[in-house]
């Protein structure tokens, strides 16, 4: 995803471009989808940015799982 190079980035690009509020519930379910490779939006995601990016992005994910603690 072009410009999401940090986790600021990408926390702006949920919150505000998307509207989506971080809470924990929110956060939770994604990161289950996002580490089951047999998710189909996942594999999908992989396919278009690659498991480099996948990683990133979970590892976000991660960082706001943590912040919410």
């Amino acid at each position: 995803m072009q410009g999401l190079n940090s986790f600021d980035d990408w926390k702006r690009c949920i919150t505000v471009s998307c509207g989506l509020p971080l809470t924990v519930d929110f956060v939770e379910t994604r990161l289950d989808a996002l580490r089951n490779e047999n998710d189909l939006h996942t594999r999908k995601f992989v396919d278009m940015w690659g498991d480099a990016h996948l990683a990133r992005v979970i590892g976000w994910f991660e960082q706001a799982q943590r912040e919410l603690a």
